[in-house]
């Protein structure tokens, strides 16, 4: 048996290959928006990819199981379990499989049972392999998909919090109970292979180890510790952050199918044309670093550094229904370009040097600020207002007394928060989160602002107590 996992670090995903060396298949599971590096994969070894499997409808990235199964005629094998409002719209295109609770498939000589685990969501499944072309009558391990991660299970409120569908957390709580019973009957010694590791926001402590054991996360994994369903589902339920704007645009463009034509050709532009893009339409995004933006950016544009928080970000802050300018690093456009399409933000239609931006004369700039500066020049000052883009939980463990908070994701939409006629100060945990605030304030006329360097830890750090 060959088996490869391959982790977006961007997102925070897994995703995988199980191929059986005696017949030359292979079977991909969950894959991400870009399918080189499976592709060349079974090319080095010597596999042809059959197959593509999916644990769940995802709602934190873009699928690239129907570009698998359009360009490479992969039969696609997804849940068919859920209900119809769970199920995937684009199949009929498809050489495809609807999978049920008990179900079995085969990759070669490699045995796949099919576990019924909601939870996260309805429809969710959890693929049990078994190598049985290696002699072997139990299985080996379970891919889980979001069912149970490392040291954490996943999350049952974003399909209320995101999508809309109200009353799904509790009733998801219930579910995920009850999966996690057959879960603990699961011999100890098999592996455990998540969908996503730590940083994804589909749970709230996952661990950073890419897999486990069924023995170990009995012992260990907080989640399966409780022997009573109500105790579960509320400390489940409880501290889950916001969940990213963009996951509920996820979950519908992973049910109706993934845009098959993000393969656009881009234009290159000098950065006096680009005043024809400053108009609701669409979004200059400068990926440059924020030190770099800081001392000269070019009005109206919006900075998201070129790192692997960018893809997050941005589905936060850009809108669906624009199209994207890009300012950047000439040998960093290609995978900021990928970056947006993993999660669907396919519309990027021109790019800037960004050399050519800081040989500019007329650029803005905004200004940072100490927290003692905070409290001896603008603290008390009338004309100024503390502005915390943190999440709620951060929020509630500790925060600057008379700040206002408002979520960095949902700022373009709140402005009106910040009272008439003060000038925001704004800051988050650290200061990186604060700086793309501070470019969103200024793009939408808030030129004087102010960022609080070191954010939170270092206004702490200074000074105690704070609120909470």
């Amino acid at each position: 048996m060959y088996f490869k996992s391959f982790f977006d670090e961007n997102l925070a995903q897994m995703s995988y290959i199980v191929g059986c060396q005696r017949t030359g298949e292979a079977l991909v599971i969950d894959p991400a928006r870009d399918v080189t590096p499976y592709l060349e994969t079974a090319e080095k070894e010597g596999f042809t990819i059959t197959k593509a499997a999916e644990t769940h409808i995802h709602a934190d990235f873009l699928s690239g199981a129907r570009e698998l199964a359009n360009s490479n005629q992969v039969e696609l094998l997804v849940s068919g379990e859920g209900g119809e409002d769970w199920s995937y719209q684009y199949l009929d295109e498809t050489k495809h499989q609807l999978l049920k609770d008990n179900d079995q498939f085969y990759v070669g000589n490699i045995r796949m049972d099919v576990m019924h685990t909601p939870g996260h969501t309805p429809e969710s499944i959890s693929f049990l392999l078994t190598d049985e072309g290696g002699g072997s009558e139990v299985p080996m391990g379970i891919f889980t998909g979001d069912f149970v991660f490392v040291g954490d299970v996943g999350r049952p409120d974003l399909l209320e919090k995101a999508a809309g569908e109200e009353g799904t957390s509790a009733e998801g709580a219930k579910q995920m109970f009850a999966s996690l019973k057959r879960f603990k009957q699961l011999g100890d010694y098999v592996q455990v292979w998540p969908g996503h590791g730590a940083g994804s926001a589909c749970g709230k402590s996952l661990g950073a180890v890419p897999s486990s054991t069924v023995g170990y996360e009995k012992l260990n994994n907080w989640a399966l510790q409780f022997d009573e369903e109500e105790a579960f589902a509320e400390q489940l339920l409880d501290g889950q952050p916001e969940p990213p704007k963009y996951f509920a645009m996820m979950k519908k463009l992973n049910k109706q199918g993934p845009s098959l034509e993000k393969d656009r050709d881009m234009k290159q532009l000098m950065p006096e044309a680009l005043e024809a893009y400053k108009t609701d339409d669409y979004v200059i995004l400068d990926t440059r670093s924020k030190e770099g933006f800081k001392e000269g950016h070019l009005p109206g544009t919006i900075n998201i550094s070129y790192d692997k928080s960018l893809p997050n970000w941005a589905g936060w802050i850009i809108g669906y229904d624009q199209s994207i300018v890009l300012i950047s690093r000439m040998d960093q456009v290609s995978d900021v370009k990928k970056m947006l399409e993993s999660i669907g933000l396919d519309d990027v239609i021109a790019y800037v040097d960004a050399d050519e931006i800081e040989k500019q004369s007329s650029l803005e700039t905004y200004q940072n600020i100490t927290p003692r500066e905070l409290e001896a020049q603008y603290r008390e000052h009338e004309d100024y207002v503390i502005v915390d883009v943190r999440n709620q939980n951060e929020w509630n463990e500790g925060h600057i007394q008379g700040a206002e908070r408002i979520l960095l994701g949902e700022l373009q939409e709140n402005l009106d928060q910040i009272p008439t006629g003060k000038t925001p100060i704004v800051h988050c945990q650290s200061g990186k989160r604060s700086a793309i605030a501070a470019s969103v304030l200024q793009a939408n006329g808030f030129k004087d602002v102010l960022n609080l360097t070191g954010g939170f830890s270092a206004y702490q750090k200074e000074y105690q107590p704070v609120t909470s």
